[in-house]
């Protein structure tokens, strides 16, 4: 078994809204066809603010930095942010750095060697000899991902603890004005910066509400490579979508029903990649859809405030369960999604004691 303990988000601080987003589009692109109809998709995305490391009107953001130096600053940026929500997650859980046995990491938005999982040994003073699990371009599948291998890590180790590390800087990576397609657009307005970390144990070192789980899953789509997937350019990283993208998840949910067997859901943490994948996802699983008081509504709020933040999110999501949590003892389903088209899933029960 798989205790998660509430997991820790750090965000920089600099905010900014879809407003100050799509005036900053409109004064570089002033004369770009359909820049109202790209600017109604943006809106579309029902992300209100996200968080970025450095200001809109950075070189490395809305300027025109070289890919070295966005590769410099996404890097450094997600660092920062990996080892403050590293440092809160093992307070949450209780524990110290050399009571980490095994640290799992994600980080798709800057390339560096060594990785982001050899920094966080140094930086948080884990031990020496900890079992090291970095993940790479898995983008927003991430952090559910990390949970599967994770959960594997605990099942070979029994009561270890793992501590599960996200890092993401989507505005130097993505956001800049030399790309001028229609999915720049979307993603543009869609992503946001920040880090989440969580620990797992086979074991919690103290009382409080956990997340037990019980069984993971893995799919990769057929066929799906070019449904969603990167592109490094000269000026940077950035994201297409293939118009079969928007149907990817509802082409996943044959398999993913048959691995839940049936099994009722009291609640679901859905990584928040937009809007149609939140509406699907709720339709799929037969949860109720309404953003404001149906069952996803952490993803929706998630999605609202923060934007997407990429293999992150889906933690992001799960700690606003832990603030409004279910009944003890509800079943629930914890799901991400990334390029490939891939899916990443773990199942159990919500476990709080002292909640009826």
């Amino acid at each position: 078994m798989t205790y998660l303990a509430r997991p820790a988000i750090a965000l920089p601080e600099h905010v900014v809204t879809t407003d100050e987003l799509c005036e900053d589009i409109r004064r570089a692109h002033p004369d770009l066809p359909r820049l109202d109809a790209f600017l109604r998709i943006a809106r579309a995305t029902t992300v209100a603010t996200r968080h970025f490391t450095r200001p809109l009107s950075a070189p490395t953001v809305s300027g025109d930095a070289p890919v070295e130096e966005r590769n410099r600053a996404a890097y450094a940026d997600a660092l920062r942010l990996a080892v403050e929500a590293g440092r809160q997650a093992l307070t949450h859980a209780g524990l110290e750095p050399e009571d980490v046995d095994c640290v799992v990491t994600s980080h798709t938005t800057s390339w560096t060697v060594p990785s982001l999982d050899i920094h966080l040994v140094h930086e948080l003073g884990l031990r020496p000899d900890i079992r090291r699990i970095p993940l790479a371009t898995l983008g927003c599948a991430g952090g559910a991902q990390s949970l599967v291998y994770a959960h594997r890590d605990i099942a070979l180790h029994p009561g270890a603890h793992v501590l599960v590390v996200v890092a993401e800087c989507l505005s130097a990576a993505t956001y800049n004005h030399a790309d001028t397609s229609r999915e720049s657009m979307i993603y543009k307005a869609l992503f946001g910066d920040g880090a989440a970390a969580v620990v797992a144990s086979g074991a919690p070192a103290r009382p409080g509400p956990r997340l037990l789980l019980d069984d993971t899953y893995e799919y990769v789509l057929p066929d799906s490579i070019e449904r969603y997937r990167g592109r490094l350019s000269a000026a940077g990283l950035a994201f297409d979508s293939a118009p079969t993208a928007t149907r990817a998840l509802n082409d996943c949910l044959p398999a993913l029903t048959k691995w839940l067997g049936g099994r009722p859901l009291d609640f679901a943490v859905v990584h928040p990649g937009g809007p149609r994948i939140l509406t699907d996802a709720a339709h799929g699983l037969g949860l109720d859809p309404d953003p404001a008081t149906g069952d996803l509504t952490h993803s929706w709020a998630s999605l609202a405030a923060r934007g997407n933040l990429g293999g992150a999110a889906v933690l992001d999501v799960l700690a606003r369960t832990f603030d409004a949590p279910p009944p003890h003892d509800a079943e629930g389903l914890l799901i991400g999604f990334g390029p490939g088209f891939t899916l990443a899933a773990a199942r159990g029960r919500f476990l709080d004691p002292a909640r009826p």
